[in-house]
């Protein structure tokens, strides 16, 4: 598929940047399929249910390194018919935002007591992983601004079973109203969506510099609006599904600039292959 040639040039000057390598990895076909596991639903309680199926309902390849009860699969099965499915006993969801597992589990004390924030939730997969990992009488406010996207999100909630989760739909700066509250503040913000040409290449057709200068406008502003609502030494997990600076490392710098926080180092296994900027 032919890429944006002013989106090749705009990630020209980075020193991870791979030109070649780049454009053969969106020829090449779409990355496996990853679900992550329901622990409260009786039917998949951990990773040790592949012992106990010998023909799985769902057809395992191997696990997802940085997230528990995670796993990729050899085919794509037709979810619609799988009644598993519309239990809630999984969640179909990209590796790469799974990687929120490890990001909760390496910076908080999960078994406290916490209060979260997932202020873009919808469709719910982020918000779903949270519930698995929170403590029970943790609460998570899963919010959605669009909304006709919050039915999705309501249902995939409802499915996963679980009582401490909140449903809202409100912007950003409605948070205002409760200062110093949530422990966590997760923002994955609403992006030009370059990091979405390998699954969608209709995503392709819709990316320009002016959405993705848009698009950087509106993620600040809505860092900006919901910052009060995040407690002092509270945490903050901001992501995108973009490959622009403009977007990502811009925001974070910005963010360093106008407020008073300071960046968290992640622990990273080499075999991952994951990047840092």
């Amino acid at each position: 598929m032919p890429l944006p040639e002013k989106l090749l040039r705009s990630l020209a000057h980075l020193d991870q940047f791979d030109r070649v390598r780049f454009q053969e990895a969106h020829d090449s076909p779409a990355e496996l399929v990853s679900v992550h596991l329901n622990p409260a639903k009786a039917i998949y309680p951990n990773a040790e249910w592949l012992e106990i199926f010998p023909e799985p309902p769902l057809n395992i390849k191997a696990p997802v390194a940085w997230a528990p009860d995670a796993f990729y699969l050899l085919s794509r099965p037709s979810f619609t018919l799988d009644p598993l499915f519309h239990a809630g006993t999984y969640y179909v969801q990209e590796a790469s935002g799974m990687f929120l597992a490890h990001i909760l589990k390496t910076t908080s004390d999960l078994s406290r007591k916490l209060k979260v924030l997932d202020l873009c939730a919808a469709p719910g997969g982020k918000s779903t992983m949270i519930q698995s990992l929170l403590s029970a009488d943790s609460v998570l406010v899963s919010n959605e601004v669009i909304k006709n996207r919050v039915p999705a999100l309501y249902q995939n909630i409802t499915k996963w079973g679980l009582p401490n989760a909140i449903v809202s739909n409100n912007d950003a700066h409605h948070f205002k109203k409760l200062p110093d509250f949530f422990d966590i503040l997760l923002i994955d913000a609403p992006c030009s969506g370059s990091g979405l040409f390998r699954k969608d290449p209709e995503a392709i057709k819709t990316w320009s510099e002016d959405l993705v200068n848009l698009c950087s406008q509106r993620q600040y502003r809505i860092i900006s609006d919901a910052w009060d609502c995040l407690k002092e030494d509270g945490l903050l997990i901001y992501s995108t599904c973009s490959y622009s600076k403009e977007e990502n490392e811009d925001i974070i710098d910005k963010l360093m600039q106008d407020f008073s926080c300071e960046s968290l180092a992640l622990p990273l296994n080499a075999d991952w292959n994951i990047v840092e900027s």
